[in-house]
């Protein structure tokens, strides 16, 4: 998948999640059944998303995933019909982690494929 693609979908997702953690419950789009999981599964593919943008910035990653994630929780004490709770930073936390944690195990079995293969084209000579 194209780099530039990869950062654009990274980068949507962020703001995606912002505008859901922070707008109107009326306004807030609802994709799965229960809250917990979304929490969950939207900033695992947010970490996920970044660390396939971003191969060598891992601790940049980390940053802007569970940083956003805590960052985000905080700002609903601002908006008048969301509130903030533990839990649900805790749940974007551990969805953001497990998401980089999944991006980068990609790419390291992209990088174990690459050197597998090249091994295979060219065998050592005894």
């Amino acid at each position: 998948m194209s780099q530039k693609l990869l950062t654009f979908a990274a980068w949507t997702g962020l703001c995606v999640s912002a505008y859901s953690t922070l707008s109107p419950l009326s306004d807030r789009p609802i994709l799965l059944t229960s809250s917990n999981m979304e929490h969950l599964a939207a900033f695992a593919i947010l970490g996920t998303l970044f660390c396939l943008a971003y191969p060598r910035r891992t601790l940049a990653v980390l940053l802007i995933v569970l940083g956003s994630a805590a960052l985000l929780e905080l700002l609903q004490f601002l908006t008048p019909d969301r509130h903030a709770r533990t839990l649900d930073a805790l749940q974007k936390i551990a969805g953001g982690a497990a998401g980089v944690f999944a991006g980068r195990a990609v790419l390291r079995f992209d990088r174990a494929r690459f050197w597998l293969l090249r091994d295979l084209r060219h065998p050592p000579t005894p």
